[in-house]
């Protein structure tokens, strides 16, 4: 893989995706001068401050100047890393949660706030929504608990009528005691509950469950994206899709790599996300 300055990013193998990224990241914000710090622990992240020159590493240029220019998207951008503050004597900035280059969100934006991406047809046609459809991230659909109450957590991203859950590095898609997850009141109106995967008294996917339940309760289709490095995500989400019951909810259920949704995007953006993040487009 080839950097801007055409020089060449060897990958050990069996390297973690964690570690890969960091090393990718390190490697492109030393060559473009871009202003980052790394975190501590066992495998560093690298993270980007915006520059004087209006610059911010872990963004694409025209994916960052339209985050700026809307300020549903902007305020994202503030959110306070959580080592910000135990690490502030090392940096002159604070750090934020999408200054990270493991961030999945970060990726997310990059993505659809490019200008180009949802002036695709193909990738439109891809997700099945229209070109008038806004991205919103964040979106909360208020999935209906029991006693007409609703949960108040959040969803990455909403796109017309397709609902997305994004995962990049993410150890998992959270566990839950049943109790927990029992509280919603469709669960077994969409899920046969016995087959939803479980380890040590806990379900799996916890965010997966909520999804699904979420495309349900509001009629839409659910798409996770992952990265195609990610088997163990992967394996995740068809266990729980095999245990909804609900057919023609079922048919609204989409399983979407970052690497088959990049053959459909610019092709600035497709060398961004290669080199950052080793995301190669698979037709």
């Amino acid at each position: 893989m080839l950097c801007a300055d055409q020089t060449e990013i060897v990958i050990p193998a069996g390297l973690s995706l964690r570690s890969e990224l960091s090393l990718r990241s390190l490697r492109l914000a030393v060559l473009s001068g871009h202003l980052h710090e790394r975190t501590d622990g066992q495998v560093p992240s690298i993270l980007f401050g915006q520059d004087e020159h209006g610059r911010h590493g872990n963004f694409h240029p025209d994916a960052y100047a339209a985050i700026l220019q809307r300020a549903d998207w902007a305020k994202r951008l503030e959110k306070v890393h959580t080592a910000s503050k135990r690490m502030k004597p090392r940096s002159n900035w604070q750090w934020k949660e999408l200054d990270c280059s493991n961030s999945s969100d970060a990726l997310l934006m990059n993505i659809f706030c490019h200008p180009g991406t949802m002036a695709s047809r193909s990738l439109r046609t891809l997700l099945n929504v229209e070109g008038s459809d806004e991205p919103e991230f964040g979106f909360k659909p208020r999935v209906p608990l029991q006693r007409a109450k609703s949960d108040a957590t959040e969803v990455d991203l909403s796109l017309g009528d397709l609902l997305i859950e994004a995962k990049l590095t993410e150890s998992d898609f959270q566990w839950a005691a049943p109790k927990l997850v029992s509280r919603y009141r469709d669960l077994e109106t969409v899920f046969d509950v016995s087959e939803l995967p479980m380890r040590d008294g806990r379900h799996a996917g916890y965010q997966l469950i909520r999804g699904t339940l979420a495309a349900y309760a509001l009629g839409c289709s659910f798409c996770v994206l992952c990265d195609a490095r990610r088997p163990d995500l992967i394996e995740t989400w068809f266990k729980v899709m095999r245990a909804v019951i609900y057919t023609e909810l079922r048919c609204r259920l989409k399983l979407l790599t970052w690497q088959e949704l990049a053959f459909y995007l610019p092709q600035d953006l497709r060398e961004f996300l290669a080199a950052k993040y080793g995301i190669f487009p698979v037709p």
